[in-house]
């Protein structure tokens, strides 16, 4: 397996060539902006080719839990910190809160604070629907702490005068023990289908989705790897879509190879990072070596 340049410690990563549709050029970091104090929203927008860095004035705060979607303009849809979405002008999105109903969610009304819960999605072959998969800490796994389900929640933006509204909410895709966040996804080789992944805890198993025009599939599950009792850390793929790393706080590292056309991974890898500190994040380097 080739070397990889890995950073640990990233904040956000996104899917294999949506970037390029423009689609997730603007990263929205931060706070809430309060009266009087010299930080709160701030915004990376990269539609120019370089990183642009403004403050944005804000009522919605990210803990965490974060995901934002824009059009192929670069121009801001709608965004979630897991506790409720906002349209682009900040407001509560039309039907938008209400989500990742448990005990968990209610003590975290500025945002969850957990990793990669959020994901969005524009379905394929549509103009006006987004798909959001999410998840929280349920009611019944508080104490570990793992997720029970993974939910999905549709956005039409042709609702609401263009600002898009919630059709369908909180929608149960899968019920298990499944690790917390680390939702993630990469473009199918087709260049239009997206594969959405998520992990069982305390087992080697990995949940797949195929998102295609004809909506999200059933789960189909493949056994690979370490097993994995309920943890936090991050899961990426390569940018470009051949590989697949997940990374953990007891700092254990794995990287996969990745089929794009048939969903499947192979050759798992494990590296132990023996390190003193705490870390939760990882990321390939843009030429994905």
């Amino acid at each position: 397996m080739k070397r990889f340049l890995l950073l640990l410690g990233v904040l956000t990563t996104f899917s294999f060539s949506i970037q390029a549709q423009g689609l997730n050029n603007l990263w929205q970091l931060g706070y809430a902006s309060y009266d009087g104090l010299p930080y709160g929203g701030t915004n990376i927008d990269f539609s120019t080719g370089t990183a642009n860095v403004y403050y944005q004035n804000r009522a919605m705060e990210f803990g965490r839990t974060h995901a934002n979607i824009t059009d192929s303009n670069g121009q801001l849809l709608f965004y979630s910190n897991g506790y409720y979405i906002a349209d682009r002008t900040g407001d509560t999105l039309q039907n938008g809160t209400g989500l990742n109903p448990s005990t968990y969610t209610s003590w975290y009304p500025d945002g969850l604070h957990i990793q990669q819960a959020n994901l969005i999605l524009p379905k394929p072959a549509s103009s006006n629907l987004f798909y959001l998969f999410h998840s929280t800490i349920d009611n019944d796994f508080i104490s570990l702490p793992a997720a029970k389900y993974l939910y999905l929640t549709t956005i039409d933006m042709t609702l609401n005068g263009g600002f898009g509204g919630v059709v369908t909410k909180n929608k149960i895709l899968l019920e298990d023990q499944l690790n917390v966040g680390k939702i993630t996804s990469v473009k199918h080789a087709n260049g239009r289908d997206w594969w959405v992944f998520c992990h069982k805890a305390n087992s080697s198993s990995f949940y797949r989705f195929l998102v295609s025009p004809d909506g999200v599939s059933s789960p189909v599950i493949q056994n690979i790897g370490i097993n994995r009792p309920p943890d936090v850390g991050q899961a990426v793929f390569s940018p470009n879509g051949n590989y697949f790393a997940y990374y953990d706080t007891n700092h254990r590292l794995e990287i996969m190879e990745f089929d794009r056309c048939s969903g499947l991974l192979s050759n798992p890898t494990l590296v132990v990072i023996n390190d003193s500190t705490f870390g939760g994040g990882v990321a390939f380097s843009p030429n994905s070596n």
